[in-house]
């Protein structure tokens, strides 16, 4: 229990500020960008028509995410964003599933991962909208349905990288302190392990999906 809520960090004097950076959040996403990257190259490195089992997990994932992507979007847009829905899932799969790693941490715990998320599925929606629309079309769509409305239409677009990222931060983070919790008080025998297996693997394939597909209809929203 004295583990909750406690964070490893170091800290930068520079320029005459302090900047933080949380050890476990960077080793871990680093760790988990290393075995993206080595899973990739394996997959695709001996590409064949009778495929080796790494060959089919990945055409498994990138068939599935790729067709979500075109009925999200159209088939160019899909082409040009289809590499960030499989991307960005496979990280936050292995990000919220990583806890069940003994002695590793799930990046996705620490708030400043999902906002970086949210935030880079904001800036990415809101340049393909401009890029498809024009900046006038773009900025003519706040005064809808009339100008009174630019402050709400402004918060509301605002509210998606909050409503995004605090969603998938607090499954993660509510999903650990139960573990946490209950391995406590059952002395880790025989619950925490089946919870582990459940908030990492179940509601961290869920979480990863509805993050990404809330990305990909973000960004729909703003080239329709």
């Amino acid at each position: 229990m004295d583990d909750l809520g406690k964070i490893h960090q170091f800290i930068i004097h520079a320029f005459g500020k302090d900047f933080t950076f949380n050890v476990e959040t960077i080793v871990m996403s680093w760790i988990i960008m290393a075995l993206l990257i080595c899973f990739g190259y394996f997959a695709a490195r001996k590409k064949s028509i009778f495929p080796g089992p790494l060959q089919v997990v990945g055409e498994l994932f990138v068939t599935q995410l790729f067709g979500l992507a075109e009925d999200a979007l159209d088939k160019e847009m899909a082409r040009k964003y289809g590499p960030l829905v499989c991307s960005l899932f496979l990280f936050l799969l292995l990000c919220n599933s990583f806890g069940i790693i003994p002695v590793c941490e799930e990046p996705t715990k620490d708030l400043n991962t999902p906002i970086a998320f949210g935030i880079m599925g904001f800036v990415i929606a809101h340049y393909a909208g401009i890029k498809t629309k024009g900046i006038k079309g773009y900025l003519a769509e706040y005064l809808e349905p009339f100008f009174i409305m630019l402050p709400l239409n402004i918060i509301g677009e605002l509210a998606k990288v909050v409503s995004i990222s605090f969603r998938l931060f607090g499954n993660i983070m509510g999903g650990a302190i139960i573990i946490l919790v209950v391995s406590h008080l059952t002395y880790s025998v025989l619950l925490p392990p089946f919870l582990n297996m459940f908030f990492g693997f179940f509601v961290g394939t869920i979480q990863a999906f509805v993050f990404t597909m809330l990305t990909v209809v973000y960004i729909s929203v703003q080239v329709k």
